[in-house]
Parts: C-alpha cells; sequence; structure tokens
C-alpha cells in the first residue's frame, strides 16, 4: 500500500493512496515525491504542474470525488474533490482516503506538500 500525505499549508492535511488502475504512471509519481508548489483550480478541481512527463496508460474521460490522477497533456497532478468532470482524459491513480472536505477551503495560490505516508504498524 502506497499513502501520499497532502497538506495544504496553514490549512491541515489529507491522505490519498494509489491503486491500480494506471499503476506504471503511479509509481513514476511516487518516485519523485515530495512535490511542493502552488495549486490552481478548474471548478472542484485542484492541479498543478509536477516534473513528469509520461504517455497516458489508461485515461478515462470522467472522474469520481476523491480521485487523484496525472493529466499528460499539462504534466499535472489533479485532486477532484467535489463533481468537476476533467477537462480531457486523466490517468486515475488513487483516491484520497482521508480529509477530502479539506479541499474546499483551498484557494488559488495556496502551498501544498505531497509527501511519501509511512504506514505505522
Amino acid at each position: 500500500m502506497k499513502l501520499i500525505e497532502i497538506e495544504l499549508k496553514g490549512k491541515g492535511k489529507a491522505t490519498a493512496e494509489l491503486d491500480q488502475r494506471n499503476p506504471n504512471i503511479a509509481n513514476e509519481f511516487y518516485k519523485i515525491l515530495p512535490i511542493e508548489t502552488k495549486v490552481n483550480f478548474w471548478g472542484e478541481e485542484i492541479y498543478f504542474e509536477i516534473p513528469l512527463e509520461l504517455d497516458d496508460e489508461n485515461a478515462s474521460a470522467s472522474s469520481s470525488k476523491g480521485d487523484i490522477s496525472y493529466w499528460s497533456p499539462g504534466n499535472a497532478f489533479c485532486i477532484f474533490f467535489g463533481t468537476t468532470q476533467p477537462y480531457s482524459p486523466v490517468n486515475h491513480i488513487g483516491n484520497v482516503i482521508e480529509g477530502l472536505d479539506l479541499f474546499q477551503n483551498a484557494r488559488d495560490g495556496d502551498r501544498i506538500i505531497l509527501n511519501r505516508k509511512q504506514i505505522i504498524i
């Protein structure tokens, strides 16, 4: 199980779990963590450019609330926290499993940090 901690600076943290819908992209994404940048919005979606340039693996034209995805045309990481659908097909790599409501409080330009999250047993 690969978990990601997503922190909105000064606002809180959420947790996402990678899945097998696009395993190659998910693995490549996990390798480049940590990432710190600023958020942008498309409706109820947060997105930002990441240092990853990959072709689509199993792109989907739709999303569900909580999906985290890679958008290849913009080399972007996306967090779908509402009903907004992708601008164009995205590669889903996981889901937010804790703290999804955090993103309702995000604003353009907020700092966001993504890290690997350690599993404590």
